[in-house]
């Protein structure tokens, strides 16, 4: 199966992808050759392109030209934001220089140039949001003097489409808009009333007229102001039946219509539909007390993730108090020894805590699969890390298989890439298990949303100091204590299994000399 037209050539064969080196298959007439053949041993098995990329060797007037689209950089990308271009219209591009910067569903990543040439035409500008996969991005031609020929050049209508900001559809024959009663009703119309013969000519609400300044407050109802203003009555001649002499919508009923309104008495029935509209208009929040902050693509992705998590999984929560004096002391002696070279966390314990304690409990290293339960054989525990662009969660895979000091040093390189939006997909995307600590903000206890398709999260407060009973002279000694819930997916984990992996979890903390086995 071809992949493209280029310098280099990308085949698929036997499931897999594969890159001839040979530069004597450049036009589609020498590629028929390698049809049905095995092979060249010069070539060699590359991962599948991210990209996709159109040799359009005739197309109207336009010479040979590469059309780059928007490339699918995540799994789980749908459509991406360029931030920037780095580089200009006319510029020379090599193989794997950075073409431009794309906003993905969680994080903002390079884009390579995956073709040798001119970047003859930037078909999307900086900013523009939510631009479909495959939607034309720019074009590259291999000669120079083609660049002009590209200036006012617009991708086919089908293809333009997704990137465009959305619009009403232009109808085929417009028409002129509908006087009595179009199609779909204006947004403000109440339901439409039952079918009348013709339309009723306008009719103008009557409303009663203010009241002086110093005349005394009429006191009414909601109710009895709006049937009053739809049937022209002036409620300063209504007599209240309610408490203090406040006006009901029944005094209001009861009360003789105006002169005036009797001679819209053969349109009396339309008002009525319409005046709850004009009664109650929608509340519309004063200028300037709001600032609208458009949505990244990782603000909808975790909108769109967590909205899944609550609709989805049956949530249940289980919290357990753990003692970490021993834990502190252990974590200082550590650091003092590493003179500098590390500064172990809690969360780095936390991290081996739970993977040991994933593998004691196996059941808790699982996801629904629809048709199965999945339970791993390795741990590969996600972490939230807050960002300015939101929550993100790298994972330290194969913690089951790592020290503290690895699992330190991974850490640290991952909190680092997820502040400066560096993270690659593979750096976030799976997991077995999370944890969420809000112990460093000051939170001591909280519970945390699934991240599926996982199926357990734990989230863990502030440790703080408190007197527990103790049979010694002072009848209590004092402890540093940390509460922690965990939040299980039901379908896969029973009560009774999270109650298991929290108790030996405790265990690995309050002994954390028990890690090191």
């Amino acid at each position: 199966m071809l992949r493209h037209v280029t310098r280099r050539l990308v085949v698929r064969a036997g499931g897999s992808w594969h890159e001839l080196a040979a530069k004597s298959h450049s036009s589609p007439r020498s590629l028929s050759s390698l049809l049905g053949k095995p092979l060249p041993s010069s070539s060699r098995t590359i991962r599948k392109p991210q990209w996709r990329i159109q040799h359009v060797r005739m197309m109207s007037d336009y010479p040979p030209h590469f059309r780059i689209d928007m490339p699918a950089l995540s799994p789980t990308m749908e459509a991406g934001t360029i931030v920037s271009w780095s580089v200009s219209e006319g510029d020379e591009l090599g193989e794997g220089d950075l073409l431009a910067q794309i906003e993905t569903d969680k994080a903002t990543m390079d884009f390579e140039a995956p073709e040798v040439g001119y970047l003859a035409k930037i078909l999307v500008p900086s900013g523009t949001p939510d631009v479909k996969l495959g939607v034309p991005v720019c074009i590259i031609v291999e000669d120079k003097d083609d660049i002009a020929k590209f200036a006012n050049y617009e991708p086919p209508a089908a293809d333009a489409a997704p990137a465009a900001a959305p619009a009403p559809e232009p109808t085929p024959e417009p028409t002129p808009e509908p006087v009595a009663a179009p199609p779909p009703p204006p947004p403000s119309a109440p339901p439409t009333p039952p079918p009348a013969a013709a339309a009723p000519p306008p009719v103008t609400l009557t409303t009663p007229p203010p009241q002086p300044a110093g005349s005394p407050r009429i006191m009414a109802s909601p109710m009895a102001k709006a049937l009053a203003a739809r049937r022209g009555i002036d409620l300063s001649q209504v007599v209240g039946s309610g408490a203090d002499g406040v006006i009901r919508a029944a005094d209001v009923e009861a009360a003789p219509v105006a002169a005036p309104a009797a001679a819209a008495a053969p349109v009396a029935a339309a008002p009525a539909v319409a005046a709850p509209a004009a009664a109650a208009p929608p509340v519309v929040a004063p200028d300037g007390s709001f600032t609208e902050i458009p949505l990244t693509g990782m603000r909808k992705a975790i909108a769109k993730r967590l909205t899944q998590s609550k609709q989805e999984i049956p949530h249940y929560y289980l919290t357990i108090e753990v003692v970490l004096d021993e834990l502190l002391s252990v974590r200082s002696q550590l650091n003092s020894e590493g003179t500098g070279k590390f500064k172990l966390s809690v969360t780095d314990f936390l991290i081996k805590a739970s993977s040991k304690a994933l593998l004691d409990v196996p059941a808790a290293n699982s996801q629904w699969a629809d048709t199965c339960i999945r339970q791993f054989h390795n741990t590969d525990i996600s972490v939230a890390v807050a960002t300015d662009s939101g929550l993100i969660t790298p994972i330290v895979f194969t913690a089951n298989n790592k020290g503290l000091k690895q699992i330190n040093s991974d850490m640290n390189e991952l909190k680092n890439k997820a502040v400066e939006g560096k993270l690659q997909p593979n750096e976030f995307q799976g997991g077995t298990f999370t944890i969420s600590n809000l112990g460093m903000m000051g939170i001591q206890h909280f519970t945390a949303v699934i991240n599926p398709p996982q199926s357990c999260i734990l989230a863990v407060g502030a440790p703080e100091k408190k007197m527990v009973p103790a049979d010694n002279e002072k009848g209590f000694v004092v402890q540093t204590v940390m509460n922690v819930s965990l939040s299980c997916d039901h379908r896969v984990v029973d009560g009774a299994v999270g109650a298991q992996w929290l108790d030996s979890f405790k265990g690995y903390l309050e002994k954390p000399l028990n890690l090191l086995l």
